[in-house]
């Protein structure tokens, strides 16, 4: 007796993995200061982001804690295809974070909602910008798109 036996091949999809970190205070978009930051929130952008990109799994990290972003970017950084990372403050002095993005391979694209180099003097220097595959600032929260943008192409 001869049995045929179906074949069924594995179809893998490499599904392009991008990992939104965001820092200190940014769980207040939409309350802290809507004249410079809008009055969305950014769990309400991160569905739009979403729906606009169906192909890319888009995650979603904030802490408020220093360390807490740091292990994030280890946990990912050697598996995402890319980091989009908003640092808020510790953007401006956490020779940490610069170390983190440093010893990982995806690369990260440092975002700001507000054009830095209109705002204070201190907000003008970054310290991870020279670790970083780009800078992306002052488009509001579209500049998150943008970081994906530079991600995908």
């Amino acid at each position: 007796m001869i049995f045929f036996v179906p074949l069924v091949s594995q179809i893998y999809v490499n599904i392009m993995r991008i990992q939104i970190i965001n820092g200190p205070n940014l769980n207040l978009l939409g309350i802290r200061e809507p004249e410079i930051y809008g009055s969305k929130g950014f769990e309400e952008y991160l569905h739009i982001l979403r729906d606009k990109y169906p192909d890319i799994s888009i995650d979603y990290f904030q802490s408020n804690v220093e360390g807490e972003l740091i292990n994030k970017i280890h946990e990912v950084g050697f598996d995402a295809d890319g980091i989009v990372l908003n640092a808020g403050a510790y953007t401006h002095y956490s020779i940490a974070l610069m170390d983190a993005i440093k010893c990982v391979a995806s690369p990260v694209v440092e975002v700001h909602i507000s054009n830095v180099h209109q705002r204070e003097e201190f907000r003008r220097h970054s310290v991870i910008s020279p670790v970083c595959s780009g800078v992306i600032c002052g488009f509001g929260l579209d500049s998150y798109r943008l970081a994906i943008e530079s991600l995908v192409h």
